[in-house]
């Protein structure tokens, strides 16, 4: 967890048999992206490639936070895997919809 004065961003892991799913909570964005790409990584460095991210108590997310989709994105798939998101609302959702990656990384596929 990155916990500062200004930002917070809480990240939980729940493996399942056949997902494991990443809860995030709190702002996404050029302090934290990094924190939830280390996440990612260690999820696929132990072997899980099919990853869902659930952003329903993510409350801010900017261009490095989509970055780091994108990026989890790409190494999932590369792993034979997918990364999913849901559960975005609010001001989280309309950057996802403006961005497009509701549509590539919609857990409804």
């Amino acid at each position: 967890m990155i916990d500062d004065a200004s930002v917070t961003l809480r990240v939980s892991r729940v493996d399942r048999p056949d997902v494991v799913v990443l809860r995030l909570a709190g702002e996404l964005d050029l302090s934290t992206a990094p924190y939830l790409s280390e996440r990612i990584d260690e999820v696929v460095g132990d072997g899980r490639t099919t990853i869902v991210i659930d952003l329903h108590d993510v409350t801010f997310c900017d261009s490095t936070g989509m970055s780091a989709f994108i990026r989890g994105h790409h190494l999932s798939s590369a792993a034979g895997g997918s990364l999913r998101l849901t559960g975005a609302r609010g001001v989280v959702a309309r950057v996802l919809k403006i961005s497009g990656l509701d549509t590539l990384l919609s857990d409804d596929s």
